[in-house]
């Protein structure tokens, strides 16, 4: 390949990468071609994007966007897969095309400059993902309010009902 093709790869991939603080690598090279064109297809309606590529122009390009993280990762057969909702999204799903697929191979990734090893992404895919956290943070938020509303009402309806209950009273 000459180097004039090599940057242009290069170049391409770092536009690619460029946002994304978060990659994924799997191992695709036992899968038939039926099976990598159904993996494509359903991650592409995630949002994810995958490429194969040269472990060399994949370093180069991930050094330039702050993903240099992932350069122990790429050894030997290497596919790249980033996008989707959030990085827990994106390992949940690599991680269940896995188990669809046994020979789908989870390599590691980076995640915010650190360097994760597949059982790391395993433990990521277990997380809660940007969403359940949003809404335990909310519910978080609203217990004590909630409490005091409560804590309002219920005394208060108890007098409530004991008025209620004597003015019934008094007009027998």
């Amino acid at each position: 390949m000459s180097k004039f093709i090599k940057n242009h790869i290069i170049n391409e991939l770092t536009r690619e990468l460029d946002g994304h603080g978060e990659v994924l690598v799997v191992d695709v090279s036992g899968l038939s071609g039926n099976e990598v064109n159904s993996l494509r297809l359903g991650l592409g309606q995630k949002d994810i994007s995958l490429l194969t590529v040269k472990n060399s122009l994949a370093r180069r390009a991930c050094e330039s966007v702050g993903l240099g993280a992932l350069g122990p990762v790429l050894e030997g057969a290497s596919t790249l897969l980033w996008g989707g909702e959030d990085v827990v999204a994106l390992s949940r799903e690599i991680t269940k095309w896995a188990k669809e697929f046994g020979s789908l191979k989870v390599k590691g990734g980076a995640v915010e400059g650190r360097t994760l090893d597949a059982a790391g992404v395993d433990k990521l895919s277990k997380s809660p993902g940007r969403v359940e956290l949003l809404s335990i943070i909310v519910g978080l938020i609203l217990s004590p309010g909630g409490n005091i509303a409560g804590a309002l009402l219920g005394p208060g309806g108890t007098v409530a009902g004991q008025i209620k209950s004597r003015a019934e009273g008094e007009e027998e």
